[in-house]
């Protein structure tokens, strides 16, 4: 009796919590001041559709399509238009709290908007992090070299992944969701995650 009585609790307990979660704001309160700040500065403001569409790029570590994060977004606003995301993106990208990721004739976003490398798989088209350090003599010797005055410089790197070397599923294909637009993962050294940063 004192275990189903517990087992009860238990569920009460995760119950509540599940509700909490699901109401609490996706941005807690003091990073959605600094967040409105930081977009001050910047000249603009932090309409509900900039803040959730950032929350649903920062909470991603895959490198969305436009029209992922629309999918994404229309759970919460469903009368959000994809030109209203797709300008919201760019804008967002433009004032430097993304990084926009040219991929063939699509344009992919990043929420990491320090410098770094990516890994772009050739076979399922997923974009990795790589925690190599970004060598910035690198700028410095090209400028000297040529003249020119070089802002910073990005290195890519394209083969097979280890899931598709593997031959493995795509982890998206798995869960069922579709593996098109900006499904990936990023990959650390030794480490591969899930699609949903913690």
């Amino acid at each position: 009796m004192l275990r189903a009585t517990n087992r009860i609790r238990e569920r009460q307990v995760g119950s509540v919590s599940a509700t909490r979660a699901r109401h609490a704001p996706s941005v807690s309160a003091r990073a959605e001041v600094a967040l409105r700040q930081d977009l001050a500065r910047r000249g603009m403001r932090l309409t509900n559709q900039r803040r959730l569409i950032l929350t649903v790029v920062r909470a991603t570590e895959s490198h969305p399509t436009a029209e992922w994060v629309h999918a994404e977004v229309r759970r919460r606003l469903p009368h959000v238009s994809l030109g209203t995301v797709y300008r919201n993106l760019r804008l967002l990208a433009r004032h430097g709290l993304l990084t926009e990721i040219q991929q063939g004739p699509s344009v992919r976003f990043d929420a990491r908007v320090s410098r770094h490398h990516h890994f772009t798989c050739s076979a399922c088209g997923r974009i990795f992090d790589l925690e190599e350090p970004v060598n910035t003599r690198l700028d410095a010797r090209i400028a000297a070299r040529t003249g020119f005055t070089v802002s910073h410089h990005r290195i890519e790197f394209y083969g097979l992944c280890a899931a598709c070397t593997a031959g493995r599923p795509r982890p998206s294909a798995r869960r069922g969701r579709s593996a098109g637009s900006g499904q990936s993962v990023t990959h650390t050294p030794n480490t591969q995650t899930g699609t949903r940063r913690t």
